[in-house]
């Protein structure tokens, strides 16, 4: 007697996205589940975030955007302000001395007048310094919000067109997204959250109306490259209609 295979339909081939947003949330549970200062968090979360910025890169990534710093984190107690800072300092000065071996270009998004001299200094030797990479774009959204980022975007078009510039009825929604952080660069394909929260967090408001949302109970400082390609494949099962049928 023969027996004919059953045809196993094949699962469909991971599609590596052009541009992922991830907001690196969890730090603070994850020390506080261990006893430990919510700065052991965000430095737990600071050495994840230099495995996850690789392992994008290794992959394909295009573009990578981390949400660092946001506008309401000013509100934190200082000493946490201060530690946060603190490790984007560190950052800095190991991308400067390190982190340049890799062909990652760097780009800052977001309002850097409220840093110190030290600080905004650094940021730009790093843009400076990456700025010939031809590999994956890197943006770190330091002191960013969406909502400031749009406000930013529309005064800069209406001092553009106070000045004669452009006229008011050029505008378009692919002009209004060159005055934005990320002008020149895809919208993000997916945004990944671990720790289990499941909202945006003022994060890409622009950028991100038709991205691919997934999110993960997995506290980032414990978020693994296994969990991204989990979440790369939960992305490559979904079909993107962008408002069509």
């Amino acid at each position: 007697m023969l027996f004919r295979k059953k045809n196993v339909q094949e699962p469909a081939p991971l599609q590596v996205p052009a541009h992922i947003g991830i907001i690196m949330d969890g730090n603070g549970r994850w020390a506080k589940r261990r006893r430990l200062p919510r700065s052991a968090g965000h430095r737990a979360g600071a050495e994840n975030f230099r495995v996850i910025t690789r392992y994008c890169s290794k992959i394909g990534v295009q573009y990578l955007t981390l949400y660092v710093l946001s506008t309401e984190n000013w509100s934190r107690p200082v000493e946490e302000v201060n530690a946060l800072l603190s490790l984007f300092k560190e950052y800095l000065e190991e991308a400067l001395r390190d982190f340049m071996d890799e062909n990652i270009q760097v780009h800052f998004l977001g309002e850097t007048s409220a840093f110190s001299e030290e600080l905004r200094e650094l940021i730009y030797r790093v843009e400076e310094a990456s700025s010939s990479k031809t590999g994956m774009v890197l943006n770190l959204a330091i002191n960013y919000g969406g909502r400031a980022e749009i406000t930013r975007a529309t005064r800069l078009f209406a001092e553009d067109a106070v000045a004669g510039r452009v006229r008011p009825d050029q505008l378009t929604e692919a002009v209004f997204s060159n005055y934005l952080y990320t002008a020149g660069q895809p919208d993000p394909d997916m945004i990944i959250r671990p720790s289990g929260e499941q909202r945006l967090s003022n994060f890409l408001l622009w950028q991100c109306a038709y991205t691919e949302f997934v999110y993960s109970d997995i506290l980032w400082p414990d978020f693994k490259p296994a969990d991204l390609d989990e979440m790369i494949r939960i992305y490559s099962s979904r079909q993107r209609r962008f408002g069509g049928v």
